[in-house]
Parts: C-alpha cells; sequence; structure tokens
C-alpha cells in the first residue's frame, strides 16, 4: 500500500469477514487504481495470501509473492509514462488488484477458495455504476479486461490462450514474444513462454472465476502444467528462475504500453 500510495495511486482496502471451515475470518482486498475517474479500467490482479500448512513452512514463492511483485515491478518502472498517460487521457486507466483468500483452508470446493474474489465480483455488481442509472450498469461494467497472474516464476513456465473471447489480446503476447525474442532482448530459452495453441476446456479454478461467470472479459496468465513446486514446501526463493521472471516482466510491460496506448 505505501509502494502505491507514494506513486501517486488512488488505494483501498476491501474488508469483509466470512464464515470458514476454520471459524469466521477477517479478509481484506487491496484495490490501487491510478485514476478512479476514468470510466473504464485495465485490471491486472494476484492474490497476496499463501496456502496454510501444518508447518508453517510454506512460502509460495510463485504462489504468489511472484505475480505480487511483478506489479509492484509495473508500476514502479512505468511511473513516468503512466503519469503523463492518467493525465491525458480520461477515459481508461489502470487498476491492481491484490485479492485476499483464494487459497482453501482445507479443501478446494465452491465455499472454502477464492473469498476474496468472490466478495469483490459480488459488491461490485451490486453498485450501480453511473449512480442511479436507469439502464441496469454496474462497476463491473468498468471492467475492460481481467488479467490475472499465478504461478510464476520457474523457468519451465508456458501459457496457452484459455479464453476465445480474449484471444486477440492474447496473440499479442504471443507475437511480443517472438518480436521481442527477434530483438534479443528477451533471456533466452528453447521454448516460447506464451504457446500458440488454444486451451479453452482448461477448466482451471483461480480468482477470474467470479467475475467470468458475471460476464467480465479475462485473460489468465497461469502456466499449464502447474509448476512442479505448486503447493509444496519448495515453492520458494530457489525455484525461482529470474531470466525468466524479467522476461514476464518486459511482456507484461510491453502489454499494458499497448493497451493504454502509452507514450514512451
Amino acid at each position: 500500500m505505501n509502494t502505491m500510495n507514494s506513486l501517486g495511486w488512488t488505494v483501498e482496502e476491501d474488508s469483509f469477514d466470512s464464515n470458514t471451515p476454520v471459524g469466521r475470518k477477517t479478509f481484506t482486498n487491496v484495490i490501487a487504481t491510478l485514476n478512479p475517474d476514468a470510466p473504464r479500467h485495465l485490471n491486472l490482479a494476484c492474490h497476496y495470501d499463501s496456502k496454510l500448512d501444518r508447518e508453517g513452512q510454506f512460502v509460495g514463492a510463485t504462489d504468489s509473492a511472484v505475480p505480487c511483485a511483478m506489479l509492484l515491478n509495473l508500476a514502479f518502472v512505468m511511473r513516468e509514462a503512466l503519469s503523463q498517460h492518467s493525465k491525458l487521457q480520461s477515459d481508461l486507466t489502470i487498476r491492481l488488484i491484490f485479492i485476499d483468500g483464494e487459497e482453501a483452508f482445507r479443501f478446494w470446493s465452491d465455499t472454502d477458495s477464492l473469498y476474496g474474489a468472490r466478495h469483490m465480483a459480488a459488491n461490485l455488481e451490486g453498485r450501480a455504476y453511473p449512480t442511479n442509472n436507469a439502464v441496469g450498469t454496474n462497476e463491473l461494467h468498468r471492467m475492460d479486461l481481467f488479467v490475472l497472474l499465478d504461478l510464476l516464476g520457474t523457468a519451465d513456465v508456458r501459457f496457452f490462450n484459455y479464453f476465445e473471447e480474449t484471444s486477440p489480446w492474447y496473440m499479442r503476447l504471443v507475437s511480443y514474444e517472438r518480436r521481442l525474442r527477434e530483438m534479443q532482448l528477451l533471456h533466452a530459452r528453447k521454448n516460447y513462454i506464451f504457446q500458440n495453441r488454444d486451451l479453452f476446456n482448461a477448466g482451471i479454478q483461480d480468482d477470474h472465476i467470479p467475475f467470468l461467470k458475471r460476464g467480465v472479459p479475462v485473460l489468465h496468465l497461469i502456466p499449464v502444467p502447474f509448476p512442479k513446486v505448486w503447493h509444496k514446501n519448495t515453492d520458494r526463493e530457489d525455484a525461482l528462475h529470474y531470466g525468466t521472471i524479467e522476461s514476464l516482466n518486459k511482456l507484461m510491460r510491453t502489454f499494458v504500453a499497448d493497451y493504454l496506448h502509452l507514450v514512451l
């Protein structure tokens, strides 16, 4: 929160209580918006909670410390271009969403998972935008695109195109990677990160689901297969590959610059 405030973003905390298999718990989503008055949002999201284990040793480097760090890095590195965009264009802005309560406390189910995402999606759906409008639009209609980052940081990451509706934006990421590799601006690797393949039946359960069910366009950046360290105590710093993370950072910055038509 301090980082985003210092960069001039408007930060709000969405706190709520919810019943869980281990009792009633308080959750807090953190939402940072560059220009709250803009009617349209490009949303970049990740979860910041970590899975609970009996030993208390689970770190969650890929799940989801790296995605959180990537969003903060993007805001910092692109601060000048984003600031200029905020001053020059009023109809579109960027919003970073740090979601609480993604992980299940015991066993993954519709009621024991996605606490923060379920609350936020329902809350936004219940808030009219513009206020008192006659056509029934709500805050969810301000979401141009919901980009969810999860399980990132290992060297073997591979993405697929999971949703037909957002295929054009996924294919842009495919194109960015190929162009930047030709320019030798990405870390060398044998395979592409963004595979030029559809996987519409992946059925992955993640924080995008409550928004997807309400009609929000989703771009899901999660590797298939999941990293070998997923939900293991080996999901820590020594599992990370910093060359791959830096390549992902460059690709995400390119994506945001393109989407917002930034002047760099």
